[in-house]
This record gives structure tokens, sequence and C-alpha cells, in this order.
């Protein structure tokens, strides 16, 4: 029986710090983005420290689909065989709850000739993608979406023309992303321009184009709003995933939690997803600072917020509207997770998400039962309340396997135990 067989799992906290090597999986992020640019590649790609989870297993299936050749050799890696074009799927790509796949393929599928419909589970079709929709049309893509969230259906005519984009990055960096990946496979130069200056998380379309550039795409920047790809199409290369920063904030955290010394294997100076600059404001505990915006590292908010409950001051958190889109509305989650460890613990006040903090909380036995609501982050983030207070139990532990399958047996490797209940 592994905590990933059970429906529950109570945390027992640590009667001493952790301590220990632990190695996060490869970046889901990058992995996702390196899997289609090498499928819309020519030739043979091998994709080395790759993450293996669902949101990338649907990814990898949903290339598959299309006629690219996907092999995988081991745990962490992906060799991807294209001749650059991506074909009519027999039915339509089912992605889960994967919000990169969904909106990455959903620009692909432009460069394919004919029908092509995308879609998700349940969660995933509560998620906004109409922004996309809107700049694909004015590009001249046949799409739709009738609800503005999957399923989305694209009449593609084997690529589309360029010109000149607008597109609202507003909710999401990963509408920008799309059109950026798509880009460079069209017929002339694209251009992408915001409508304004907000954009969920910029750092995420950095990585975009470090893998497109990698992959031989030419794109120029010539404004901060603004980006220009040339039709260059891609060319088959080997490139190596940078382990995943978003997973790295956990460890970072149950390490500042109990005084501990996990070694990651890799300095956080290596990092260079958005969520890495995380490690800066962990480090600072006790002391976080009164207010922390999160607009930037959106997927370490709820590590952080977990964090706060135990700082020395209340924390708030600004600039995470974009997190009531995500898997879940996390402000919501994160702000009714707290609040059953104790009553007021966590508040949502308009979108932002106040912490009380009370260090005192600590060594505590507070039982309470944490509704993750399907998300991975609200089940590790959680997690991190149970080494500090005992009763903690984390329902749906299982849905860990969305972007880090390993994570209960990681903090199991470094001293940690649990409690569980079969289905």
């Amino acid at each position: 029986m592994t905590p990933t067989d059970l429906r529950k799992l109570t945390i027992l906290p640590p009667a001493a710090a952790l301590t220990g090597r632990v190695m996060p999986p490869g970046s889901k992020s990058i992995t996702n983005r390196a899997l289609l640019v090498a499928a819309l590649a020519k030739g043979t790609s091998r994709l080395s420290g790759a993450l293996k989870s669902d949101d990338t297993r649907y990814m990898a299936q949903a290339l598959r689909d299309m006629g690219v050749e996907i092999a995988e050799p081991d745990d962490t890696s992906f060799i991807v065989t294209s001749d650059g074009k991506l074909r009519v799927p027999k039915a339509p790509l089912f992605l889960g709850n994967a919000g990169t796949a969904t909106r990455f393929l959903t620009a692909a599928a432009a460069l394919v000739d004919g029908k092509v419909v995308v879609d998700g589970d349940e969660h995933m079709r509560k998620r906004p993608i109409a922004p996309l929709i809107a700049a694909l049309t004015r590009l001249g893509v046949a799409i739709e979406a009738p609800s503005g969230c999957p399923p989305v259906t694209i009449q593609g005519q084997g690529g589309f023309d360029g010109g000149l984009v607008e597109v609202d990055g507003g909710l999401s960096s990963q509408y920008v992303s799309a059109l950026l990946m798509a880009g460079a496979c069209a017929r002339n130069p694209v251009d992408v321009v915001l409508t304004g200056q907000e954009i969920g998380a910029r750092g995420y379309v950095d990585l975009t184009l470090a893998t497109m550039r990698a992959f031989g795409a030419e794109v120029s920047e010539p404004d901060s709003g603004g980006w220009r790809i040339a039709p260059t199409g891609y060319i088959a290369t080997d490139y190596l995933i940078e382990p995943d920063a978003s997973a790295a904030t956990y460890l970072w955290a149950a390490e500042v939690l109990t005084g501990g010394t996990i070694d990651l294997g890799v300095p956080a100076s290596a990092f260079t997803q958005p969520d890495a600059k995380a490690h800066a404001l962990i480090a600072a505990f006790p002391n976080l600072p009164a207010e922390i915006d999160g607009s930037q590292m959106q997927d370490a908010v709820p590590t952080l917020a977990v964090l706060a409950a135990f700082n020395q001051t209340p924390v708030r958190f600004v600039g995470i509207a974009n997190l009531r889109v995500k898997e879940c509305d996390r402000v919501a989650a994160l702000a009714q997770g707290l609040s059953r460890i104790r009553p007021g613990l966590g508040v949502e006040e308009g979108d932002d998400l106040v912490v009380a903090a009370d260090p005192a909380l600590a060594g505590q036995t507070l039982p309470a039962e944490i509704d993750t609501f399907a998300d991975h982050r609200i089940a590790m983030s959680f997690a991190l309340a149970g080494l500090k207070i005992g009763g903690i139990t984390i329902l749906d532990p299982a849905c860990v396997a969305k972007t880090y399958p390993d994570y209960w047996r990681a903090l199991g490797s470094l001293g940690v135990r649990f409690e569980g209940e079969l289905p």
C-alpha cells in the first residue's frame, strides 16, 4: 500500500528535522513546451530530465494521436520523432485538467488540415479559454468554444497566414505562449501584441521563448508588450529540462519549517522558472513580509500561504485573482483549508488572501480534513501544515499525480510518516 492508493492521508508530524536528498521532478511547464515544439520539428529530438505525470502524459498521448512518434526509454526521457506536421486525430483530444496541454494544443491544432476537438474533464471545462479563441479568430482560424471554456472545435486549414494579433494575457500567460509556439509554423511572420500590460506570470513566456529558440525559432521583442515570430518552423534537437521550481517550493518550505537540511541537487539560483522567486521569501521565514505579491509566482502561492500560517506576523497575498481560475479556485480553497485548521486563519478579502499567522499553532493537534478539490497544489501545500500540526488529513492525496507523482514518497524518504484509509 502506498499513499497514492489512498483516498485520505493523515500526516504525522515528524519528531526531528527533515534531512536528506530529494531531487524534484522535471519541470511540467518546460516538459509540455518541449514536447509540443519537438512534435513540430522535423527530425528526432531527445528530451532529458522530463516530467512523467498526468499532465505530460496527456500532452504526449495527444501528440501521438496526431501522428507524432513518441518513445519513453526511461522514467525521465521522451524521444520525439516527427516530420514537423500534426495530423487529424481519430477522436477528440482528451486532456484531463492539463491547462498547458489544452491551451497549447488549441493553437497548434490550427496547423492541422482538418477538424480537431480539444476537450478535458469537468474541471477543465470550467477554465476560461476565450481570450485565446478570440486571438486565433483574428488570425483567420475557424475556431469555436461556445461556453468560453473547453471543449474547443478547430477547423484547421493546414496552417495560417500570420500577421498582427492582439491577445489579452491578463488571465493566463498560456494564451500568449500558445500563440508564440504555433506562430513559428505560420506562413508569414506573426506579431503577438498584448492588449494591455497585464499578463499572468510573464516569466512563463520567457520559458516559452527559451524553448522555442533552442529548437531554432527566431523571436524578437520590439517592445515590452509584443513579440515578432519568424516563420522558421523548428529543428529537432536534444534538450535538457530543469527540475520543477514549483515542486521545489514544497521542499524548501519543509526545510525551514522543520529546521532541516534538504539537498535538492540543484541550487535555487539555477532555476529559470518564475516560482523560484519564492525561495528568497521562504528563506526569510518566520519573518515573511506583511504583503506578498503572487502575480509572478502564482503556483508558489499555496506553499507560501500555508507557510504564512506559522509566520510571526500576518501576511496578505495580493495579485492572485488568477488563482481563481486554476485547477480550482485556489484563493477560496486556501482560505477554507486554513480556516478548517483554525477558524479565521485564512480569510478572503476581495481577491486577496489574508493569513492571520500564529507560530503557536506548531505542536498543537488540530484535526482538520483538507478538501483538495482535486488540486495537486492544494494537497501538496497543506501537507506542510501536517509537519507542524497533528491531525491534518489530506483528502484525495492521489491528485498529486498531476505534476509530482512521487511527492508522498519524497516526504517519506525524509522521515515523514502517514496514516491512510483505503478506498
